[in-house]
């Protein structure tokens, strides 16, 4: 398990955000969220993306991927991979 910390967000200054040491840049949910609300065309990646949003909150790595996506329009089989794995694993975690 990698060793987290506190951070203020870098965009508002406000909301702390848990982030580990190879994290250069934190930015909380509120301020992302903006962002993260970009239109999904593909009903692939649409159901991909439709997990409940407390996951969004509690994992950057997720929003990073859906920021990724939105900007440029695809994603490789390793980030879709890995993005349904950690999803799988908040969900599991939120049911116990």
């Amino acid at each position: 398990m990698a060793i987290t910390f506190q951070q203020k967000c870098m965009r508002c200054k406000k909301n702390y955000v848990t982030v580990s040491r190879r994290q250069n840049y934190a930015i909380c949910y509120d301020c992302q969220k903006g962002e993260l609300s970009g239109k999904i065309s593909d009903p692939n990646m649409k159901k991909m993306f439709d997990i409940p949003e407390e996951c969004y909150k509690k994992n950057s790595f997720l929003r990073d991927i859906k920021l990724k996506y939105l900007r440029q329009g695809e994603l490789t089989d390793k980030q879709i991979e890995v993005f349904k794995k950690v999803a799988d694993e908040l969900q599991a975690d939120d049911k116990k």
